[in-house]
This record gives structure tokens, sequence and C-alpha cells, in this order.
């Protein structure tokens, strides 16, 4: 039975390098592995009043999508030192109400990119200060930082330097290795 690993892309802007990105890491899953993006834009910020029966409907179906997830790749740029405001969202919406958190014990892997040098690692460190208290088994080795994303796509949004190439694929790999753990 293949695994559904559900991709959840912090930007949410047309075109983005971290949606690039994540176009590439998802090329790079093996067999039996089937990518799905799990698009954040859509849903209402988080509110509690909404835990009523006037819940957004977006909000039930954005947790059933992730229900039915094996996993979740996660990759985000940085805003402000930290993950963007619609990740938050996202990810607020999914642990919500108490002790019905969608996330809870799916194996994760975060990837933060930027186009600067710094490669969102405040991003990557607030997501994991996240997603151990909504209990998620994170890839802890290799960390995934990708500075400078926009030297490294060509035209097509491919990333065609091999060393690049090589280090996500040990990154997927260690990813898969924590999946198959659970």
């Amino acid at each position: 039975m293949n695994k559904k690993i559900a991709v959840v892309v912090g930007s949410i802007r047309t075109n983005s390098l971290s949606q690039r990105l994540a176009d590439n890491l998802v090329g790079l899953l093996p067999e039996g592995y089937d990518a799905e993006f799990i698009k954040i834009d859509h849903l209402p910020l988080y509110n509690q009043d909404y835990e009523t029966a006037d819940s957004p409907e977006v909000y039930a179906s954005f947790r059933e999508d992730i229900k039915a997830a094996d996993a979740v790749l996660f990759v985000t740029p940085e805003h402000n030192r930290t993950i963007p405001a619609a990740l938050k969202n996202a990810l607020d919406v999914g642990s919500r109400p108490y002790g019905q958190n969608v996330w809870s014990a799916k194996p994760a892997l975060i990837v933060s990119q930027s186009p600067g040098l710094l490669s969102g690692f405040g991003a990557n460190h607030h997501l994991r200060q996240i997603l151990t208290f909504l209990n998620m088994p994170t890839v802890q080795q290799p960390e995934a930082y990708i500075s400078q994303t926009h030297k490294l796509l060509n035209e097509e949004g491919k990333i065609t330097n091999e060393d690049t190439l090589a280090f996500l694929q040990s990154v997927i790999d260690a990813f898969v290795q924590l999946i198959e753990r659970y």
C-alpha cells in the first residue's frame, strides 16, 4: 500500500520559491510514496469561536486531508525570523479543537529556504518547536536549510546542481526512514 505524503508549503504566493523547491523534493520520493499538496491559503484565521456547529467547512476538509496522510513534508520560507502567518494558522486549525490534533504522531520533514544566506534558519527552528508540541516526530538529521534558492532553480523551476540534488535526496531518504519506523 502506498504511503500518502501531505505537502504543506508555507508560502501562499503564486510560483513561490518554496513551492518550486517542494516540487523538486516531491520528485525525489521513492516509488510507493504519493505526494498531495495541501493548500493553506483558503483557511480563515483560527478562532476558537469556530469550534461550534458553525465551524467553517474548509476547516473540516483541511483536517480530513491531514488525517488521511501518513506523513507531512513542510517547505517554508522565513518571515521576520519565523514561519509565515498562513502556516501558523494551518497548524492551529489542525491542532484544534483541544484533544483532536490531526497532526499528532505523523512523521514530519522540515525544509526551509530563503533567497538570502540565512536559509530560513529561524523559521526552521520555530517550526521544529511547534511540531514538538504537536507530537510530530521530525527528521533531525540532516537539517535542511536551503539558501539562495533562486540561484538553484533553472527557468523550468528545476534544480540541476548535482551536489544540491544529492543533499536533498539524503534529506528525503532520512524522511522515508522515519516514516518506515512509524
